[in-house]
């Protein structure tokens, strides 16, 4: 064999292997696909961003297209490595992305993502509660469907802002899976607890119970209450009794006598001047009688007497109320019921005590004892729960 001849078939071997080479794939063009999440484990609805764009392609081959499947039936393509899904379906799910080139030759990679669903909240309370009773709010029938521990947090009333941040719905009242609430006041009472299982899912549910009013019947009680104070007052002096008749009561009438010790020696004659008056601050009545003697064989007295101060009620009847002590202070604060309200001021003064002419350098008649009956008539009301 020649020279020149050698030189042609070395040639053509080379081309020969390098062709072989090309159609076994020695030099292929299959892209490598590669998969990353910026998190693994997430709860129902929330978002997982993925990543392929580390996916490579030998040259000069490019990437043209990202097919991508997550595993709750929804598929997307993209023609950059980025795209992101919100899981709704609990469990783990396989994100898969197949690569393509612009030859058409594709690779897969994957990924497993768990998606954990919330806690189901299971609540069992009464649909309604009296004023001031107690109520049981259960969600101890709750639980996590990947069998997870649960705790929970109650707000107990979504229109108090208990810990004073400015949002009255995020209080942490409770944090027991039953709980016990009570109200004063009436009305459709709401709150919400959130369940949080050990992966911090968490479910929030609202809830609402009726308050309603109790019912009870009311009869007036008329009773009459009588005071006697006995004192000494001396002339151009005066003696102050305050009192309090109509605490708890509504007032109806009163009549008060100030009646005077009688001068027995004829020294100590004509009998003595004295002024009864009363005042009633916060209902801004006064009244005032100087002393008499219609009979010289009587005491000297004054008197003062009212009534009716105030209507008489309607009496055995029922009515709600929240409370029964909030239904006795409306019924004792009834627009137009208030007379004689607070402080009653009795003021005895002595104003002349004759003779004022000394005997033998002393005064016969320097003041005068005396006693102060007050007669009030009130009507206390009496309340009883009947029931609903």
């Amino acid at each position: 064999m020649t020279v020149e001849r050698l030189n042609t078939f070395l040639i053509s071997a080379i081309l020969l292997v390098t062709s072989l080479a090309g159609c076994s794939g020695l030099a292929t063009t299959t892209p490598n696909a590669s998969i990353s999440a910026d998190q693994e484990s997430v709860t129902v609805g929330e978002t997982v961003n993925f990543d392929a764009r580390e996916s490579t392609t030998p040259s000069p081959t490019i990437i043209d297209e990202y097919v991508w499947n997550f595993g709750e039936g929804d598929k997307r393509t993209t023609t950059t490595g980025i795209t992101y899904h919100v899981f709704t379906q609990p469990g783990n799910h396989d994100v898969e992305v197949e690569v393509f080139n612009d030859r058409g030759e594709s690779d897969r990679a994957s990924i497993s993502i768990f998606v954990n669903s919330p806690p189901e909240i299971i609540l069992s309370m009464p649909g309604y509660v009296r004023t001031n009773e107690t109520a049981v709010i259960d969600a101890s029938q709750s639980y996590d469907s990947e069998g997870g521990s649960v705790e929970f947090i109650w707000d107990l009333d979504l229109g108090f802002d208990r810990n004073g941040d400015g949002d009255p719905t995020n209080d942490a009242d409770e944090t027991t899976s039953t709980v016990e609430v009570s109200y004063a006041d009436s009305g459709n009472m709401t709150g919400s607890v959130t369940a949080i299982d050990d992966r911090g899912a968490t479910s929030t549910m609202l809830w609402s119970i009726m308050v309603v009013k109790r019912m009870f019947n009311v009869v007036w009680e008329e009773q009459k209450i009588e005071r006697t104070i006995d004192g000494y007052t001396e002339q151009g002096e005066y003696t102050i009794y305050e009192d309090v008749p109509s605490q708890g009561a509504r007032l109806m009438e009163f009549n008060a006598t100030l009646i005077l010790d009688r001068d027995l020696l004829p020294i100590q004659w004509p009998e003595d001047n004295f002024t009864l008056r009363v005042n009633v601050p916060m209902t801004g009545w006064t009244a005032s009688v100087q002393t008499t003697q219609e009979n010289i064989t009587l005491n000297t007295t004054a008197s003062i007497e009212r009534g009716p101060l105030n209507p008489y009620p309607e009496s055995d009847y029922i009515v709600s109320s929240d409370s029964s002590q909030t239904l006795i202070d409306s019924l004792l604060n009834e627009p137009g019921s208030r007379f004689g309200q607070g402080d009653w001021i009795w003021v005895i003064t002595a104003d002349q005590c004759d003779p004022d002419i000394p005997i033998d350098g002393v005064d016969p008649d320097t003041g005068n004892a005396w006693s102060l009956v007050i007669e009030y008539t009130i009507l206390i009301p009496r309340v009883s729960e009947v029931g609903i």
